[in-house]
């Protein structure tokens, strides 16, 4: 069975140049934008970036910088890792924390607990950025939760016991 109504194509495809027809309305809608299949429309949406190596388009949604792991390594080559760590927070904590384990000793300083691994250092005014070390404490991780949260607890607030006697526990048991 013959077309019966065959078309004479007014615009091309925008990505392969194919001839196409389009209602006049629809070229107008799309500021002259023909796609001929589902295809070259998927690929006019794609936003591709080059390599920064060796150039080669990449998909830009994705924040990659290079191609393939051997662009990655010949990007990273001249990368200098350990040299001028000025803002490396653990690197700073450690170094406070050894610093004041070989002054103080290796046990906590309210409690005397001895695992010093777990020890934990501690600002006495909690600004963390004042790293006198007359502001800090090596305490163990009960004392600085204890100092930190206790005060806060939900525990502490008066009505605690009204909320134990609606799930059931009646405030003379306790």
């Amino acid at each position: 069975m013959e077309e019966q109504y065959k078309r004479n194509p007014n615009t091309n495809c925008t990505i392969c140049n194919k001839p196409i027809y389009r209602r006049p309305i629809e070229i107008k809608r799309t500021n002259g934008k023909a796609y001929c299949s589902n295809a070259c429309f998927g690929i006019s949406c794609r936003r591709e970036r080059p390599c920064v190596i060796c150039g080669k388009p990449i998909l830009g949604g994705l924040h990659k910088k290079t191609c393939s792991r051997g662009c990655a390594n010949k990007h990273r080559k001249g990368i200098k890792y350990r040299l001028n760590r000025p803002r490396d927070k653990v690197r700073n904590y450690q170094r406070l924390k050894v610093r004041l384990l070989a002054q103080r000793g290796k046990t906590c300083e309210r409690c005397g607990y001895d695992k010093y691994e777990i020890l934990q250092v501690h600002h006495k005014d909690k600004n963390t950025s004042n790293n006198e070390l007359d502001n800090l404490e090596l305490i163990c991780p009960n004392c600085h939760f204890e100092e930190h949260f206790l005060k806060k607890s939900w525990l502490n607030k008066k009505d605690w016991r009204v909320g134990r006697a609606v799930y059931g526990a009646s405030p003379e048991n306790s």
